[in-house]
């Protein structure tokens, strides 16, 4: 269950990453709130994620999901570049982030 929460917080962490782009280009209201409330959501599932995970891992795991998704995000839906590098990259911290789960 912690860890569900866990991933859902790194999900909204990467909507809010989202929010953030979508608020810059339209500076609507609705944008807003959906950034307010997806980073919301994110800090409370974290928080209850750390209930029972230590904090050393939870925030690694909740960073990792929101850094790699947010660049996954940029190169599907921004156009941004994907090179074989940040690829990678990309690749070695969602490797980590499976390896703290299996290791607690």
């Amino acid at each position: 269950m912690y860890w569900s929460a866990l991933v859902l917080a790194g999900i909204f962490e990467m909507s809010g990453v989202l929010m953030i782009n979508t608020y810059h280009q339209r500076k609507t209201w609705t944008a807003l709130a959906g950034l307010i409330l997806a980073f919301s959501l994110s800090f409370f599932l974290l928080s209850f994620s750390m209930e029972a995970l230590p904090m050393s891992t939870a925030y690694a795991v909740w960073t990792g999901i929101g850094a790699a998704g947010g660049a996954i995000m940029g190169i599907i839906l921004f156009k941004e570049k994907a090179s074989l590098l940040r690829i990678l990259f990309i690749s070695i911290i969602i490797s980590a982030t499976i390896g703290l789960k299996l290791i607690n």
